[in-house]
């Protein structure tokens, strides 16, 4: 890379540390597969050239190929960045071009190693055995079609490796982010186990919950910050790029479409009534709990009564499963001794759990007229129905806060509704996200305000209506 006239950036030094480790057993490459999700800018064209100029140099007659969103874009980059590059180096006397359309090599003159091109195609890469193939762009491949070319064509190279890179891209970015699920999970499974698979996988971005105008999350997902990219750039450009848009190119997320709105949650003032100092007040908790449809994920959220009378909102967790919500939720009761425990009845995901939330110690109220702290209140679908409206009021009118939790602030967003008689309620069918985050919210909420005034001391139910 120094000999094409850049200097090395140490993530760039650190994937090739990594990528082309040699199994000292066999003398071969020990990762077939090298994946890397970079945000845009950080000089993954340089890192890519370099690995390609040396297999070209270090190994004789090397069939190595590049493929970009299109041929034409992949004829761009060869000629006007690689070659481009290339000539000017001191690797220049080393290399000779071929233009021929078709038959586009760059040739290492003592290796006879070619770097070419192909389109991406179902027929891409066939031919000769394939010794190195790039996927560049991959945020712009609409299948696999390009991967399922590639392999067979490696088959019989033992030195062979397929590597694909590309920044984040949209949800119609199906290949990369299959890639990226799949990489994380390898992770994951390294961490769990130690195993180490044929697959390196390298990933900067920066999760949700990070906020986009916050140096500290450009450090974590711009490897290239400090080097060739400042702060001072990316603050302009944060100032003058679209959020999902930032997002996408410089913090690596996959930019989702912006979901239509449902006319019966006023997500327009959402923003408005954010307090992230905003805590719970002890002795004036109270808690729920939901499960999502598909029973993949379960929530527990707390409301509490603030001394000016708005209602704190909080999401207390949100976790795959439902195997530990009653006894997170039975330490919670313990800890706070919160004015009820409020979940919906047999009819909804979560009543599944209403035996064993009270064979815990949370019980059902003896006398339904005088509930007790810490009772079970169990949510029928009228009570549902006023709790939902409660709490679009509630929003409305600015009396609830809330911390801007990614879980909660996703929900409100992609929640859809359904009619309930004259009214609505929460439709976990049609909502676009899981929304166990946001229903536990709003039966804490409906909780707070009905069990409230029979055991919280001076408290008045009008100051939630305020």
């Amino acid at each position: 890379m120094e000999r094409l006239g850049y200097t090395p950036m140490p993530w760039q030094r650190y994937i090739w540390d990594v990528a082309l480790e040699i199994n000292p057993e066999t003398g071969v490459f020990w990762h077939r597969t090298v994946g890397l999700s970079v945000p845009r800018q950080q000089g993954k064209t340089q890192l890519l050239l370099a690995v390609k100029v040396h297999r070209a140099q270090a190994y004789k007659r090397q069939r190595i190929i590049y493929a970009a969103q299109n041929r034409s874009m992949a004829r761009e980059r060869w000629e006007d960045e690689f070659w481009a590059t290339i000539e000017v180096s001191r690797l220049a006397r080393r290399f000779v071009i071929r233009k021929a359309n078709g038959h586009e090599a760059i040739i290492a003159r003592s290796t006879r190693s070619r770097i070419g091109i192909t389109s991406n195609t179902e027929t891409a890469g066939h031919g000769p055995p394939l010794d190195l193939g790039v996927m560049d762009e991959l945020f712009a491949h609409i299948d696999d079609r390009l991967e399922q070319a590639f392999s067979p064509a490696m088959l019989t190279r033992p030195m062979a490796q397929l590597w694909w890179a590309s920044a984040g891209g949209t949800e119609k970015s199906v290949p990369l982010n299959k890639k990226r699920e799949q990489g994380r999970a390898l992770i994951e499974e390294l961490w769990r186990t130690g195993v180490h698979t044929r697959t390196a996988y390298f990933e900067w971005f920066a999760p949700e919950d990070m906020p986009r105008d916050d140096p500290a999350t450009w450090r974590a997902a711009l490897p290239a910050l400090g080097h060739t990219v400042t702060e001072d750039v990316i603050r302009a450009e944060l100032e003058t790029l679209d959020p999902a848009e930032f997002d996408r190119a410089y913090l690596n997320r996959t930019r989702k479409a912006a979901p239509p709105p449902d006319p019966n949650i006023p997500r327009s003032t959402w923003p408005g009534v954010v307090d992230k100092a905003s805590k719970p007040v002890p002795g004036s908790v109270a808690l729920a709990l939901d499960v999502s449809q598909d029973r993949q994920r379960a929530a527990i959220a707390a409301a509490s009564l603030l001394p000016d009378g708005r209602v704190h909102l909080e999401v207390v967790a949100h976790r795959p499963g439902t195997d530990w919500v009653v006894p997170a939720m039975a330490r919670l009761h313990r800890l706070w001794q919160p004015v009820a425990v409020a979940v919906a009845s047999a009819g909804a995901p979560a009543g599944s759990l209403i035996d064993d939330l009270i064979a815990a110690g949370i019980d059902v109220p003896k006398d339904k007229a005088k509930p007790q702290r810490g009772d079970l209140a169990v949510m029928r679908s009228g009570d549902i129905t006023e709790a939902c409206g409660q709490l679009a009021d509630a929003m409305r009118q600015g009396t609830l806060v809330h911390l801007d939790q990614v879980p909660l602030t996703a929900a409100v967003t992609g929640a859809r509704t359904r009619r309930n008689g004259d009214a609505w309620t929460l439709d976990r069918t049609k909502s676009l996200v899981d929304i166990s985050p946001l229903c536990a919210a709003t039966f804490a909420r409906w909780a707070l305000v009905i069990r409230g005034p029979h055991v919280i001391e001076d408290y008045d139910i009008a100051d939630s209506f305020a």
